[in-house]
């Protein structure tokens, strides 16, 4: 089976391999930050997640935050 890749590309500067996910299983808190401009993103772990999962989690964040319009109301619910 391969390997989990447990760096990744920013979501905010774009560099490459810039950002590491720790895993801190005594507190359930996983991190995910960029080493070049210090962005950081943390949630809540299980036994199963993995850094992969805190990544994704963090990007699908990114997606919702800029999918909300002036008003504050997300685009999909948005009636015009």
């Amino acid at each position: 089976m391969d390997k989990l890749d447990t760096v990744f590309s920013c979501p905010f500067c774009n560099h490459g391999t810039s950002v590491e996910c720790r895993i801190d299983m005594k507190n359930l808190i996983g991190e995910a930050s960029c080493r070049i401009c210090q962005e950081n993103f943390s949630t809540t772990v299980t036994a199963l997640t993995e850094p992969i999962d805190i990544y994704s989690e963090w990007i699908d964040e990114c997606e919702r935050v800029n999918n909300v319009d002036d008003d504050g109301v997300p685009v999909e619910d948005d009636i015009d």
